[in-house]
């Protein structure tokens, strides 16, 4: 037979799309011609595949093979198309019988010697193609505990070439692989949250936002423990669900950060990009192929902003849509990429550029510290929930909270059961943090009594809260309440939630 299709799948930003490979063989000048909108690195596959198949004993057709990748429309980039157009062009020539290619789909870059190698993106690709229809998807082997993530699909692994036209053909049936893939690391989460001694409101704050999901400003001179405490949220934080873990894993395996072996990111995730970092590092971009950025590979996690003034504004600013959508948009000439971003922004900074406060004796005039923390704008500052001020500890407190701070074990309990209140408040909605509540509903189904934001409404009339804020501190209250097992938020909890908005001490 002279023509044969094959399926893979190219990426867009963290979403797969089925590609239908196509392969005619007809007379004329010998040559492999790829149609279809390939990049440069999908050029290069028809030396690749050639040699390949030469170096698997197989017989190359020495004559016209024209290989389209449908839709024509849709970019393809990358190497991960070699396998399936190998196995179109073998099948077209009769080496590969055709119906054993129906409800299969084939994923992976080809070495010159024939073996198999990775490609990023085998989740994302491997549950676009279950979502096709595919039953059956075959990846190299490195890439199999990743692509067993998915459910519904029969993974078979391969080392070479070879492997896969003797499994097409018949001539050997892997054994099905184990059912389970071995759980992922825990997430970056260093020490435990009773390594931080002193900072009471910074550490019941660091509880409020865990238990809510909220946003979180920590401002204070260096020492007081603004990035030991931001890596410590995560250990307080509930493990993802099965769909947020695939979710973030999904990202992770675009960007190609996925450990070998251990996949499963279950852990919220952990990112703090330097402050020299651009605005594609933080939001995701890339002149060819979009890659995510720290934003998206912290969804479902934290991100963290060490030294946050000293962040390119713009980037900075970029942060406003994701946190209040959970998406980033990218539009590039040829397509507009959607990267998921839902997560809990800690920002850290110094209250003066030199840093000096107290007995160090701090020599920044007045106009210079304001030009320094103005690099926060107003509209992302207003996006954060909980504002804190962090001081220096001195000695007696130091030794004094060795007894009394908590470990991370128990915030962590009672954080989780803030969230299971949450979660069965709000069953049966799209949310299950009171962070991810719009403000429409929020006011609508979730109003506390009168008497509980009668504050909230005299600040507004003063100009003291925005209309966003309003929302922000309505969603604090909740998780207020929830921390204290209440069915609904008191005037203490939106008097609390206020000032923790404002930035000031109750």
């Amino acid at each position: 037979m002279s023509l044969a299709r094959t399926r893979s799948v190219a990426l867009v930003g963290v979403e797969g799309h089925m590609v239908e490979v196509e392969a005619h063989i007809a007379a004329g000048l010998a040559g492999l011609h790829l149609v279809g909108l390939p990049d440069t690195a999908l050029r290069e596959a028809r030396d690749r595949i050639r040699a390949a198949v030469i170096n698997s004993a197989e017989d190359w057709p020495d004559t016209r093979i024209t290989v389209s990748l449908g839709p024509a429309s849709l970019p393809k980039r990358g190497s991960g198309f070699d396998l399936a157009i190998a196995v179109a062009v073998l099948a077209a020539a009769g080496s590969v019988p055709v119906s054993s290619l129906d409800d299969a789909v084939l994923l992976g870059e080809l070495g010159l010697d024939g073996r198999l190698h990775p490609v990023p993106g085998v989740l994302p690709a491997v549950l676009a193609a279950v979502a096709a229809g595919c039953r059956r998807a075959v990846v190299p082997e490195s890439c199999l505990p990743e692509a067993r993530l998915v459910e519904g699909v029969r993974v078979i692994p391969a080392a070479s070439l070879a492997g896969v036209l003797a499994y097409l053909s018949g001539r050997s049936v892997p054994d099905d692989p184990p059912a389970e893939p071995l759980p992922g690391p825990p997430a970056r989460g260093v020490g435990d949250l009773s390594d931080v001694l002193g900072q009471p409101l910074a550490r019941r704050a660091l509880e409020i936002c865990a238990a809510g999901g909220h946003n979180l400003w920590m401002l204070g001179p260096p020492g007081t423990g603004k990035s030991m405490l931001a890596e410590r949220l995560t250990t307080i934080l509930p493990p993802l669900s099965r769909a947020e873990a695939i979710e973030t894993t999904a990202i992770h395996s675009v960007a190609g950060l996925l450990p070998r072996g251990h996949p499963l990111i279950d852990r919220p995730p952990f990112r703090d990009p330097h402050h020299t970092s651009s605005k594609p590092a933080i939001v995701g971009g890339g002149s060819g192929r979009v890659r995510p950025g720290a934003a998206s590979l912290a969804h479902n996690g934290v991100l963290f902003l060490d030294e946050a003034p000293e962040f390119d504004r713009g980037a900075l600013d970029a942060l406003r849509q994701p946190l209040e959508t959970g998406e980033i948009h990218l539009a590039r000439a040829w397509m507009s990429v959607r990267l998921p971003a839902r997560f809990m922004l800690v920002l850290a900074a110094n209250p003066c550029p030199c840093s000096r406060t107290g007995t160090r004796g701090c020599l920044c005039p007045p106009d210079r510290r304001r030009r320094y923390l103005s690099k926060l704008s107003g509209p992302l500052l207003d996006r954060i929930d909980v504002k804190v001020s962090l001081h220096p500890v001195g000695r007696a407190e130091l030794l004094a909270d060795r007894a009394f701070a908590e470990s991370s074990a128990t915030v962590a309990q009672r954080v989780a059961e803030a969230r299971r209140r949450a979660t069965r408040r709000l069953t049966g909605t799209p949310w299950r943090s009171n962070a991810q509540l719009p403000g429409p509903v929020l006011r609508r189904d979730y109003r506390p009594a009168d008497a509980a934001i009668h504050r909230l409404e005299t600040a507004l009339d003063r100009g003291q809260l925005s209309a966003r804020g309003v929302d922000r501190v309505l969603r604090l209250s909740w998780t207020l309440a929830d921390l204290a097992g209440r069915d609904r938020p008191t005037p203490e909890d939106t008097a609390f939630g206020l000032a923790l908005w404002q930035g000031a001490h109750p």
